[in-house]
């Protein structure tokens, strides 16, 4: 399908903010999932997978970092430019009506995808989010209690989200998470310790995002041992994943 951006943002260093019409994907996407965006540009051949922030009206935000020729090319994109996608794609997030008591835990880019699960679950919750130096989206967490972690210290407590949560311990009925590998690693270990659920959205490079190509593995316990974060993902439960590997 074919959507058309509504605008496209710089929001902060080298991150932007894109707002796609596309109201098929709208319509029908989950916080979690993510789509594919394709570039009509000659030597970007494979799309680029980009998380779903979150929806409004018929159309979907994304948000992106530059982080290559792809990605620098769409921070280029004007309003009103068309762009071809296809989504929404993989398994996102299970939300439960039982999740009274819920901890947000997002990494820098990682971020996005909890502002779309916030609001599916429709609760008071506690979001952790770390970054290196400025943070990014913290007004859409306005309903929740938020601390902000940075690795400079320009922004709340100096370090990561993990330390944010020692420092806390809460005891939570589930917890979720999207960030960088480490950082999820990390996650799972605190959450492991106190015998919390805890899903992780992981991030990897894609080629397909159908599953075709078998490029986007990770590791586990379950038989077959690797499976495709693109459509058996992205949103695992941490015990599933074998981090170590």
């Amino acid at each position: 399908m074919t959507g058309t951006i509504v605008y496209n943002k710089e929001i902060s260093d080298g991150i932007f903010e894109m707002s796609l019409a596309a109201k098929e994907v709208a319509q029908t996407a989950k916080a979690g999932q993510f789509v594919m965006l394709y570039l009509d540009k000659p030597g970007l051949l494979l799309p680029r997978p980009i998380s779903i922030c979150f929806t409004e009206g018929d159309n979907i935000i994304l948000v992106y970092k530059i982080a290559g020729e792809g990605t620098k090319y769409m921070s280029e994109m004007q309003t009103n430019n068309p762009i071809r996608l296809m989504g929404p794609l993989g398994n996102g997030f299970t939300v439960k009506e039982s999740v009274k008591k819920a901890a947000l835990i997002g990494g820098g880019i990682g971020t996005p995808p909890m502002v779309m699960l916030q609001k599916a679950l429709n609760i008071k919750t506690d979001v952790y989010l770390g970054f290196y130096n400025k943070s990014i989206l913290t007004e859409h967490f306005s309903d929740s209690n938020v601390y902000v972690a940075t690795e400079t210290g320009a922004e709340g407590t100096k370090g990561n989200v993990t330390d944010l949560l020692r420092e806390r311990a809460a005891d939570y009925d589930e917890m979720y998470a999207c960030g960088p590998t480490a950082m999820l690693a990390a996650v799972a270990k605190f959450a492991s310790e106190r015998s919390i659920p805890l899903q992780v959205c992981l991030e990897e490079r894609m080629a397909c995002g159908l599953g075709s190509c078998v490029g986007c593995v990770v590791p586990t316990k379950d038989k077959p041992k690797y499976k495709k974060i693109c459509c058996e993902g992205p949103v695992f439960y941490s015990d599933e994943v074998l981090w170590d590997e």
